[in-house]
């Protein structure tokens, strides 16, 4: 029988471009996607990352490794803190989606950029960039900002101005930094539709980890 993986994912629009990522990067991999915006939800309302909200990964990750998936990839970093405690209960490799992108930024500068349009991302990502940095024995320093009402935007349909807002926090953001990790799978639409190429790198985690997921596969 051959391999198989599932991607959780919080926000229905992800479900399109990872498959076709997956298309493109696990061969004959057969994927599947569990998509339950709540979690998400709740913790934007909360403006944190509650204890129930992490019972409730479990319990879908639980579901997920019952369908006899060889791997699973949570799509969203508000709950990278969620995946964490759930993999001590999880027989398959259980990944956060943006675990190799925080890597390949420690490794490429000392001054770390972190863009995010909620504050629910933000913060486990700039914890996450400091935790893989003193793992791999890197000094880096990092500078966080809020693109504020980007993601207001977009939930109402007026993706334009969230596009502009990412933009425009980028370009601010990267004159003060060696690299820049997008904090959110669903920024990185906004790099590639940039007229020109940034002048730093731009790091987003969609293809960075399904490329590990491969990896995890093969």
């Amino acid at each position: 029988m051959g391999k198989r993986a599932a991607f959780i994912h919080t926000v229905t629009g992800l479900a399109e471009p990872f498959q076709q990522l997956a298309t493109e990067l696990l061969g004959d991999v057969e994927v599947f996607s569990l998509v339950d915006e709540s979690l998400l939800r709740r913790t934007i309302r909360q403006g944190r990352l509650e204890t129930r909200t992490m019972r409730r990964l479990a319990g879908l990750v639980a579901s997920v490794e019952d369908e006899g998936v060889d791997a699973i990839l949570v799509t969203c970093s508000s709950l990278g803190p969620a995946v964490e405690a759930a993999r001590p209960l999880c027989a398959v490799p259980l990944l956060r989606v943006d675990e190799p992108m925080v890597l390949q930024a420690v490794h490429g500068g000392d001054r770390i950029g972190v863009l995010a349009t909620l504050s629910t991302t933000l913060e486990p990502t700039v914890s996450l960039v400091e935790q893989v940095a003193t793992r791999e024995g890197r000094d880096v320093a990092v500078t966080a900002q809020l693109c504020d009402g980007a993601f207001e935007a977009v939930t109402k349909g007026d993706v334009e101005r969230h596009d502009a807002l990412v933009r425009a926090g980028l370009e601010r953001l990267a004159a003060r930094v060696d690299v820049v990790v997008l904090a959110q799978a669903s920024m990185a639409r906004v790099v590639t539709d940039l007229p020109e190429s940034p002048p730093i790198p731009v790091l987003s985690s969609p293809r960075s980890s399904v490329e590990q997921l491969a990896a995890v596969l093969s």
